[in-house]
C-alpha cells in the first residue's frame, strides 16, 4: 500500500516547494493510532513555515499541515478502530494515511460533521485558549484580520463571554458588511484617526497583522490595556519601544508544549459544544493532487470559502 503525501523538502513559496509524493506506507509504529484523513484545510499557520518565517523551529523535510479529521484503522487497542478523530501532535496531516500518538488523539463527536471537525483545532483552539488567559467580560475588544476565521471566532465568543463591544479592523470598506453581521464594529486600516480614537478606549487587543499596523496601536493603547500578539500576516515586525503598553505574544504551539494531555483533552470538550454553535465560512474542496487549486483559492482576495483537502 502507498501513501500520498504533500512535502516541502527546502524552504521557499508554498506554490514552488511544495511536492505530491508517493511513498510505501510503512508499518505502524507502536502506540500510534494510524489515521486514514478525510479532509485537511487550508490554513495561514500550514503555508507560513513552508516560506523559512519560523525555521527556528520548523525545519524541512516535512510534510505539510497540521490539523485535518480521520478514522482511525489500525490501533493497538482494538477500541479505537473506526473512531473519528483529530489526529493532532503527529505527522503532517496533508496526506493519506497519518500516525497520530494516542494521547494526543482528539475523539470527534458523533454530532461534529467531517468538515466542522477539520477545521477544529488551529483557529478555534486558539481563539479558545487566549480567551481563557485573557478575559474579556466587561472590556472592550479590538481586532486585526477581523475577517479572518480566527478573529471571527474570536468575535463570537468574546460576545458569549461579555464583551461590551468588540471592534473589527478590516483591509476595505468592501469588507465592512460581514462584519456588521456578525455584530462587529468595523474600521478600515487606513482610518488612522477612527483607529487612534478607538485603541484609546481598548481593553484588549487582539492582533494577528503584526507591522505598521500593530505599531500604531500600541502607540495609543492605555497602560493597563492589554495588546495579544498572535500573528504576523503582514510579514512585518511591529515595533513596541517605549510605548505605555508591553506587548504579549501568545503562539498556540508554544502554549501546547506546557500542556498536560488531560488539560488538552478537557479544552476540546468545552470546545465542541462552542463550535457547533458558531458561524463558519463554508468550504471549497479539492483534491490531494489539485493542491495548487487550493493554494490559488486561498490566495483570492476577499475570499468567503475555505479550502479544504479532501483525500
Amino acid at each position: 500500500m502507498h501513501n500520498s503525501a504533500l512535502w516541502f523538502r527546502q524552504f521557499g513559496q508554498p506554490e514552488h516547494v511544495i511536492t505530491l509524493e508517493q511513498a510505501e506506507l510503512t508499518p505502524r509504529p507502536c502506540a500510534m493510532l494510524r489515521v486514514q484523513m478525510r479532509y485537511a484545510p487550508v490554513n495561514p499557520s500550514d503555508l507560513i513555515p513552508i516560506t523559512g518565517a519560523y525555521r527556528h523551529r520548523v525545519m524541512p523535510p516535512r510534510i505539510v499541515g497540521y490539523e485535518g479529521v480521520g478514522v482511525v484503522i489500525d490501533a493497538d487497542n482494538p477500541g479505537w478502530i473506526g473512531k473519528r478523530i483529530l489526529p493532532l501532535r503527529g505527522d503532517g496531516t496533508w496526506q493519506q494515511w497519518v500516525d497520530c500518538p494516542q494521547q494526543w488523539a482528539v475523539p470527534v463527536p458523533d454530532n461534529t460533521p467531517d468538515l466542522l471537525a477539520a477545521r477544529g483545532y488551529i483557529n478555534p483552539l486558539a481563539a479558545f485558549v487566549m480567551l481563557k488567559q485573557w478575559p474579556v467580560q466587561g472590556k472592550r475588544v479590538l481586532l486585526t484580520a477581523a475577517n479572518s476565521s480566527c478573529a471571527a471566532l474570536l468575535a463570537q465568543w468574546a460576545t458569549i463571554q461579555g464583551a461590551t463591544e468588540v471592534v473589527g479592523v478590516c483591509r476595505n470598506e468592501d469588507q465592512k458588511a460581514m462584519l456588521l453581521q456578525n455584530g462587529i464594529r468595523p474600521l478600515t486600516m487606513d482610518d488612522h484617526e477612527a483607529l487612534r480614537i478607538t485603541t484609546q478606549y481598548a481593553d484588549v487587543v487582539f492582533d494577528a497583522v503584526g507591522g505598521s499596523l500593530a505599531t500604531l496601536l500600541l502607540s495609543h493603547l492605555q497602560a493597563d490595556a492589554n495588546f495579544v500578539s498572535y500573528g504576523l500576516l503582514s510579514g512585518e515586525p511591529y515595533q513596541a519601544k517605549n510605548y505605555a503598553t508591553r506587548p504579549q505574544r501568545f503562539h498556540l504551539r508554544d502554549t501546547l508544549a506546557v500542556t498536560d494531555s488531560r488539560e488538552w483533552q478537557q479544552w476540546f470538550i468545552e470546545l465542541w459544544p462552542l463550535l457547533a454553535n458558531s458561524q463558519l465560512p463554508d468550504v471549497k474542496l479539492f483534491a490531494l493532487a489539485k493542491w495548487r487549486d487550493a493554494l490559488r483559492e486561498f490566495a483570492v482576495s476577499g475570499r468567503r470559502c475555505k479550502p479544504v483537502l479532501a483525500m
